[in-house]
């Protein structure tokens, strides 16, 4: 099938700002299952608005704010590696700047066919679930610039992504943390040889809770010599329960 690049950036757009309706989040999830890289585009979308989400302190939002927001989007570099395989993007005509916009109920119609239509090409049969993370916690440096993103699966596996240019000395590793109780103390949930996204396999450990600490720290290569954090901590957050 085809789908222009315009309405593939919009679907991604719309899914991480929510205002995709149920059913055509369901299917956008299943397709982003099938394609690394609109995965990747949609991260990108969330790691610049996720610090702002969890450290900002609720307010009501300005009538015109979606709108705005939605052209702060649309100014960012789109991503040229964001097509799913088996989908052809035409290029988009350009458009007087005094043409209408389609009304909004159509476009939403076609973007639900889109997605539609991708999940059917990409072979909706095969699809797999896509798991929720039961904590996401943004990691801020001493002052208090985010520097990376943990979202904890609380079965043993949990994700990390840098969101800032984190600098790894030669012969030194990132190790991540967490605090689960104060009479447990730190347990490592990995390390990492390089400033990249990554999947943590720990220990088993109790389900992750509302504000249970995370951090991550500089220590000699191959991790801490003493299972307990002994270097500069480079970013620590609190856990936010994903709703």
């Amino acid at each position: 099938m085809s789908l222009n690049r315009t309405d593939l950036n919009a679907i991604a757009d719309d899914y991480v700002l929510g205002l995709l309706g149920e059913t055509e989040a369901e299917l956008f999830e299943e397709l982003l299952t099938r394609d690394p890289a609109l995965e990747a585009r949609v991260a990108a979308l969330r790691d610049g608005l996720l610090p702002l989400d969890l450290s900002a302190p609720k307010a009501d939002l300005p009538d015109d704010f979606m709108d705005r927001l939605r052209e702060r989007i649309a100014a960012e570099p789109a991503h040229e590696d964001a097509t799913p395989r088996g989908v052809t993007i035409t290029p988009v005509p350009p458009q007087a700047d005094n043409l209408p916009q389609a009304p909004r109920p159509k476009r939403r119609w076609l973007i639900a066919a889109g997605i539609i239509g991708l999940a059917v090409g990409l072979g909706a049969g095969t699809l797999r679930p896509t798991p929720e993370p039961r904590v996401v916690a943004v990691l801020m440096n001493a002052s208090g610039e985010p520097q990376a993103v943990i979202e904890d699966y609380g079965n043993r596996d949990a994700k990390i992504r840098f969101v800032a240019d984190v600098t790894l000395p030669s012969g030194k590793t990132i190790q991540a943390w967490t605090l689960p109780s104060p009479e447990t103390g730190p347990v490592s949930l990995g390390t990492l040889d390089r400033v990249a996204p990554a999947v943590l396999t720990g220990p088993a450990l109790p389900d992750p809770a509302p504000q249970q600490l995370y951090e991550i720290t500089l220590e000699p290569a191959g991790g801490s010599p003493t299972g307990r954090p002994t270097g500069p901590i480079l970013g620590k957050g609190f856990a936010h329960i994903q709703s």
